[in-house]
């Protein structure tokens, strides 16, 4: 077969997924092909032409992504800051929305003047925010909890590989971010909490990449979405020093619910919900600021 040029294959590749369902058909068959062809997706123009086996490559990949598999367990990457990690089956793949949390995250320590820095994340999943924030800021103590043993294992290769690249080890906790005497040694000593937790109501209508291929164990929590936030705050409350900050992910029709829960025993203040790329409510941020906890 004689070489054809790469925008030919994508624009096929495009209308295929298209035709599947995929809304970011045209992203995605880009993305596919700028990491088959090991180029940044912007400079895809500077490959005009392919080879017939680089061809047939890029068509597999593409009938993949045409089953609703999802594009970072094709890649086998997915990008967190200014990091990639690792994801595959059995973890939570990290979505763009929590780039936003991580920017919140990231300001927040600059406000904080305690060197180093304590940080803690909860439901770390494939390790995204925490390594993340390690990178960022390699003067910062990081501890990481996760409760799925899978999940674990992929949070656990990647610290792994940042350790090899240089990035401050993170400390990690295979745990129940629920279970009230978790981490005492923690109590009243870190500045920042990030959480994304399972919060996605049970029954709700999701894409065949989230319900066929993300762990339920990650995704659900209860009829609400709040079996896991609920319980948590009180451990969050605990954990932090007067003056630390906290900021959870929850599914967009809980922004009020999640004020609520951080608003109850006057233990927090500064209480904002923050919205999402598409506007809707994603995630909360406070900060400790009453040393009491019999409330």
């Amino acid at each position: 077969m004689s070489r054809q040029p790469v925008r030919t294959a994508i624009r096929e590749a495009t209308e295929q997924l298209a035709a599947a369902g995929v809304h970011s058909a045209r992203n995605d068959a880009e993305v596919l092909a700028a990491h088959l062809m090991g180029v940044e997706r912007t400079r895809l123009c500077l490959v005009p032409l392919v080879e017939s086996a680089v061809l047939e490559a890029y068509r597999k990949m593409v009938d993949q992504r045409a089953k609703r598999i999802p594009l970072q367990y094709i890649t086998g990457t997915s990008p967190m800051g200014e990091i990639d990690l690792e994801v595959g089956p059995g973890v939570f793949v990290p979505r763009p929305e929590t780039e936003l949390l991580l920017a919140w995250a990231l300001a927040f320590l600059e406000s904080c003047h305690r060197h180093p820095p304590v940080v803690l994340d909860l439901c770390t999943g494939s390790g995204a925010l925490a390594l993340a924030l390690a990178h960022a800021r390699p003067d910062a103590v990081v501890h990481a909890i996760e409760l799925d043993p899978r999940a674990l294992t992929w949070a656990q290769r990647n610290a792994s590989l940042r350790a090899d690249d240089g990035d401050t080890d993170i400390i990690l906790h295979n745990d129940d971010v629920t279970r009230p005497d978790l981490l005492t040694e923690l109590d009243g000593t870190v500045d920042l909490i990030v959480a994304n937790p399972p919060y996605v109501p049970v029954g709700a209508q999701l894409e065949p990449e989230v319900i066929e291929h993300d762990p339920h164990i990650a995704l659900f929590a209860g009829p609400d979405g709040l079996n896991v936030i609920e319980p948590m705050v009180a451990n969050v409350a605990r954990w932090l020093r007067v003056g630390g900050g906290v900021a959870i992910e929850h599914d967009d029709s809980n922004g009020a619910a999640v004020a609520a829960l951080l608003s109850e025993g006057g233990l927090f203040s500064d209480i904002v919900t923050h919205p999402d790329l598409a506007g809707r409510p994603r995630f909360v941020v406070a900060r400790r600021d009453n040393a009491r906890m019999d409330a």
